[in-house]
């Protein structure tokens, strides 16, 4: 028995000594001066979870501010929708850049992240309110200051980088395509997302989606099983687990001389919002692939549409300009804990070794790919 507890407690010692190691260790990394602007449109509570992962990254690997080298702050330093206590008073603002600016940032900035441009809707802020496809829009959407920004930057070889659905609905398509000639893709009009479970009775299920299924099809929402949705403005595809796929989880694939470039798992379960974009202009670094059936393979077909398509592209006329056909920043993580958690030594915590734990993702591909990024970058500029 008393050995039993000398094993707990030596244990209990272990867990709470770990974290101040880490911290420790973190205290004394070296800083990584480097200049970065954020921009996040969609930020419909104070818990900035459109961005959060990515602030996680840069406190962790040591990214500060060049003028006074604090760490950035996921509640202050980024542009876009700015929630303002007391949130039950549904009043907010704004951060924006002015066009007379654009120069003056591209010139003291080192690089640039759009984590989402979607925007904040009446029926995203005003909760009670009946869900519909859309509602009033509050703020969102790409407009011509982001595109001069994304402009200025490129011309000056900064890093850029833009997540998934920059092209999409809520900005208008002028912006959308010569945006997309910087980034040297081209958007299809097709998005999709994982499911756990197309049952319409699971709580937050985007219930619009069934009109349109009815709409196309003549047909009722007999779904229950996990899968994936793609849609466009008009057209709607549904595939379920056994039936069009053999395992519903899109997977994010990486090559071999890209996964050892930065540090990324191969393969890696994904359960967010994506885009089908076409790389016309822009080398593949990973890719989605959807593990269909031949009946789900005639279902895409016959929308021209693959089961393989862009996850990470890099622009071939500048390889400073990324595009992530994904949601990737969509992490809810507590951003404290960068500074206490190191390496992948909290393992068993943070994720399991099951391929389907979606938590995998941020672990092994997003963190050691958005630290990769930078860290080419930054050590490109300090030479």
């Amino acid at each position: 028995m008393k050995k039993s507890l000398i094993i707990v407690a030596v244990v209990a010692a272990a867990i709470l000594v770990l974290p101040v190691i880490n911290l420790f260790r973190w205290s004394f990394q070296a800083k990584k001066p480097m200049n970065i602007i954020l921009v996040n449109k969609t930020v419909p509570t104070l818990d900035r979870e459109k961005h959060k992962s990515f602030n996680w990254i840069l406190q962790n690997s040591r990214f500060v501010k060049k003028e006074n080298k604090n760490s950035y702050s996921y509640r202050k330093d980024y542009y876009g929708f700015i929630p303002l206590r007391p949130l039950k008073e549904k009043q907010w603002g704004r951060n924006e850049y002015r066009l007379t600016e654009l120069i003056d940032l591209a010139e003291k900035n080192d690089a640039v992240y759009f984590t989402d441009t979607y925007g904040v809707f009446f029926n995203d802020w005003y909760k009670g309110v009946s869900k519909s496809r859309r509602s009033r829009r509050l703020y969102g959407g790409l407009n011509n200051n982001d595109f001069l920004l994304i402009k200025e930057m490129k011309d000056r070889d900064k890093l850029i980088i833009m997540e998934y659905n920059a092209f999409d609905y809520p900005t208008a398509q002028f912006e959308s395509v010569r945006t997309q000639e910087k980034f040297g893709v081209e958007f299809s009009g097709w998005t999709g997302k994982y499911f756990s479970s197309l049952d319409t009775t699971q709580a937050d299920f985007p219930v619009w989606m069934t009109a349109m299924y009815r709409k196309q099809y003549g047909l009722q929402w007999n779904f229950n099983k996990s899968g994936v949705v793609i849609l466009n403005e008009r057209d709607i595809i549904v595939l379920e687990e056994g039936t069009h796929l053999k395992n519903s989880l899109p997977r994010i694939i990486t090559d071999e001389a890209n996964s050892a470039k930065y540090n990324v798992t191969p393969s890696v379960a994904f359960d967010q919002w994506f885009d089908i974009v076409d790389p016309v202009n822009s080398k593949v670094i990973s890719y989605f692939k959807l593990e269909t059936t031949a009946a789900g393979n005639t279902l895409l077909t016959d929308n021209f549409l693959s089961g393989e398509f862009p996850a990470v592209v890099q622009d071939l006329e500048s390889s400073n300009v990324y595009y992530f056909s994904g949601d990737f920043t969509h992490v809810n993580i507590p951003v404290w804990t960068s500074k206490v958690i190191g390496g992948l030594k909290l393992k068993k915590i943070t994720y399991s070794d099951n391929q389907d734990d979606t938590r995998r993702f941020f672990w092994l591909y997003y963190r050691p790919l958005i630290d990769g990024i930078f860290t080419e970058y930054y050590e490109g500029i300090r030479k």
